[in-house]
């Protein structure tokens, strides 16, 4: 057994430790201040900003690959694997949004060329960095007939919050991009196989306004059919149809929908997705409600 001297002895050892170990970094700079070096010290009140060097905006579009058939008469879906690069979306514990959603990404490319008859573009197949304005506007670019887009969400400190959402460009958001674009566009666009040339700019408002309502309602019917072929296969939240501004579903003219796959910070859903058969099954369902959407819509694939 210890002496109380022995006791007190090593209590007193620990503290001046303790004691060191802060003062450490003051005679430090002490040291060196003496011996004439010049430290850079924060200014309180200064702001420092990091700097992420960005696409220059106006450039031309650095369209990706079509793959699949060759026949441009077949229809096109455009897939948009969110986030990537230096944004990496929501972060849970040991898992990133942008390698989920590029994983799914690829599995529904696959599985659509798998299938054969539909061509596919993905606006980003590795981890790259794609401005958000940019990922909607390849989809015009290229004229296609569906635009996906794939997230995944985050509830903060709630792991056990689960299931996937669908979003669709809301009302509101409807008329007020259909207002922009009109206004941007200015008469010298096609929309819908409507030719706006020529148009006053009310007539030419009310046309895209029309055909963004159009647009709308095949966006709609497209995520009822993803909740529906997903029944039993996939896991949905208990509202997994919702509606907001989201830029990347404003475009006037290629139904879009923007499909929350699940929460990055629920460990298990996380894995889950990131499994070959999470994969699987968001590809098998996803295809599915594609090719019965083309086929309505009398594109055939």
């Amino acid at each position: 057994m210890c002496s109380k001297a022995e006791e007190y002895h090593s209590t007193v050892w620990e503290r001046l430790k303790i004691l060191l170990l802060c003062a450490a970094p003051v005679l430090l700079l002490g040291f060196l201040y003496v011996w004439g070096f010049s430290i850079p010290v924060p200014v309180l009140g200064r702001s420092y900003v990091v700097r992420i060097e960005l696409p220059q905006g106006g450039q031309p579009l650095d369209l990706p690959e079509v793959l699949g058939p060759q026949d441009k008469t077949r229809p096109l879906v455009v897939i948009d694997a969110g986030h990537g690069g230096v944004d990496p979306g929501a972060v849970g514990p040991g898992f990133q949004e942008k390698r989920i959603v590029l994983g799914l990404a690829k599995a529904l490319r696959d599985r659509l060329l798998e299938e054969g008859g539909v061509r596919v573009a993905m606006t980003r197949d590795d981890d790259s960095f794609v401005v958000l304005a940019e990922r909607a506007a390849i989809a015009r670019e290229l004229d296609a007939d569906l635009f996906v887009s794939i997230h995944a969400d985050s509830a903060g400190e709630q792991a056990d919050v689960s299931g996937a959402t669908i979003y669709t460009l809301s009302d509101a958001a409807n008329s007020q991009a259909s207002a922009r674009f009109a206004q941007r566009e200015n008469g010298a666009d096609v929309i819908n196989g409507l030719d706006l040339s020529g148009q006053d700019e009310a007539v030419e408002s009310i046309l895209v306004e029309l055909s963004q309502r159009q647009t709308a309602a095949r966006s709609d019917e497209f995520a009822a059919l993803v909740v529906r072929e997903g029944e039993g296969r996939l896991t949905f939240h208990p509202q997994p149809r919702r509606s907001a501004a989201l830029a990347v579903l404003r475009a006037p003219d290629v139904p879009a929908i923007l499909y929350e796959a699940g929460f990055v910070t629920n460990p298990d859903e996380a894995k889950r997705l990131s499994s070959a058969e999470g994969r699987d099954d968001f590809a098998a369902t996803m295809a599915s409600a594609i090719r019965i959407f083309l086929a309505r819509n009398a594109v055939a694939p």
